[in-house]
């Protein structure tokens, strides 16, 4: 079998077999959540509730009036404590409505399942993703109903369903195509009433042939309801998940410097999302849970879980076993992309998609040494940039010059800081030199 790929990229240990065979457990129910106001692209939501208020699973608790944002709802019922600023893993800390459980995970009574889906049109199917805080759940977490909604004279005639997941130790993707596929060929063909797109590609990585032939099954027993979709098999390789890379290997199409899917006809929705969809226009049910890997070389017992939004990392633990070791570091996400954190007090937020515990024999120390031009670092580099000359008039302070070298275009996967002999801080210097810029 060929396996469908892009230039560049780089192959680090995959490290997914300890969740591999871990089926996604539902996570008990949390004493206290902090659902941060801010866990999405775009504008902030307003809360609209207050310290004292009464709250129902799925309740609506913040909103914004902007275009470019997402709905915010209680993961759990029970009673609004506070509304403060609280840790952030992406932000710092922001404003966070905290909220105490009644233990009763009582839901909201306007949450019903939908009536005549097939009869919905376009513009209400949008609402409804839009009304749920939908989100993308591969971690850009930009707003869905925007995203499903391509400006004037932008045709997408493919869709691409994104279930790489090609970041080391996450297996929550693969687990919800082993677990969920027919529902999210069901999310995916409500996109496709929304895009009128006329090609359905999965995209799923060799290392996941057992979730393909899957998805293979449920397509063929749904041909008669979505036409034109096929599995496509990935070179198992970091950043194949990235949207750009995706979309290189599966249609040879290359979107254009600082351009985005829509330019060469592209849409792409990860596995996760579609779910998302699927359960709000079928179960009239919002993002409240999402499906998170916690893993690591010092995690007792790696697992999947299904948790609720705004539960704190401590809270989780306990699930896992606790550690056989001391953790030397926790990253929200996988450890290519994701980001380091200093607080078991985190909150899940939507884009989270995993939690990677390393112990200190875990981590590689290295000492950096001169560069010695050896160019591994443009061999890998997806976007194709020049990592090294790119860094060198960023120390200097030349950033113009680093900006004609697109600097900007750098989608900061760290491929070059991974490869480089001379363990050189790539990555730290070009964010250095795109904050300049």
């Amino acid at each position: 079998m060929i396996y469908r790929t892009f230039r560049g990229g780089v192959h680090p240990p995959e490290s997914k077999d300890p969740t591999v065979d871990k089926s996604i457990k539902r996570a008990p129910l949390p004493e206290m959540v902090a659902i941060p106001l801010l866990q999405h692209t775009g504008a902030p939501c307003k809360s609209l509730v207050k310290a004292g208020d009464k709250v129902k699973r799925g309740q609506l608790i913040g909103k914004s009036d902007k275009f470019i944002s997402s709905a915010i709802h209680a993961s759990i019922s029970g009673t609004v404590a506070k509304i403060e600023k609280y840790s952030h893993p992406v932000l710092g800390s922001i404003n966070a409505v905290i909220i105490n459980s009644d233990g009763k995970d009582e839901p909201d009574p306007s949450i019903k399942d939908t009536e005549g889906v097939a009869k919905l049109s376009a513009e209400e199917l949008r609402g409804i993703i839009r009304d749920a805080g939908i989100v993308g759940l591969g971690g850009a977490a930009f707003p869905a109903h925007v995203k499903l909604t391509p400006p004037a004279g932008k045709i997408i005639d493919s869709v691409i369903l994104n279930g790489a997941e090609c970041e080391p130790y996450l297996t929550c993707d693969h687990h919800l195509m082993l677990e969920k596929g027919a529902q999210i060929i069901e999310g995916v063909r409500i996109i496709l009433k929304l895009t009128n797109a006329s090609n359905v590609y999965i995209g799923i990585e060799s290392n996941k042939m057992g979730a393909a032939f899957l998805m293979e099954k449920i397509l063929r027993d749904a041909r008669d309801k979505i036409h034109n979709a096929r599995i496509i098999a990935l070179k198992t390789k970091y950043p194949q998940g990235a949207e750009k890379q995706l979309i290189k290997s599966i249609t040879k199409r290359e979107v254009p410097p600082r351009g985005l899917p829509l330019d060469v006809g592209c849409l792409v929705v990860n596995v996760g999302t579609a779910y998302a969809i699927y359960e709000a226009v079928f179960g009239g049910k919002p993002l409240y849970e999402r499906a998170i890997t916690i893993s690591g070389n010092c995690v007792k017992e790696p697992l999947n879980l299904l948790v609720r939004i705004g539960t704190p990392v401590k809270a989780l633990l306990d699930l896992c076993g606790g550690f056989t070791e001391d953790p030397a570091k926790m990253i929200f996400g996988g450890p290519m992309m994701g980001l380091t954190q200093f607080t078991l007090d985190l909150p899940i937020i939507k884009g989270t998609s995993g939690i990677v515990f390393l112990s200190k024999k875990g981590l590689a120390e290295y000492k950096e040494t001169s560069c010695i031009r050896c160019a591994k670092c443009v061999d890998v580099c997806p976007m194709r940039l020049i990592p090294t000359d790119m860094i060198r008039l960023v120390k200097r302070g030349e950033y113009y010059g680093a900006s004609e070298y697109s600097i900007e275009d750098c989608m900061e996967c760290g491929a070059c800081a991974y490869i480089c002999p001379s363990k050189i801080p790539i990555l730290q210097w070009i964010n250095i030199g795109k904050a300049e810029v």
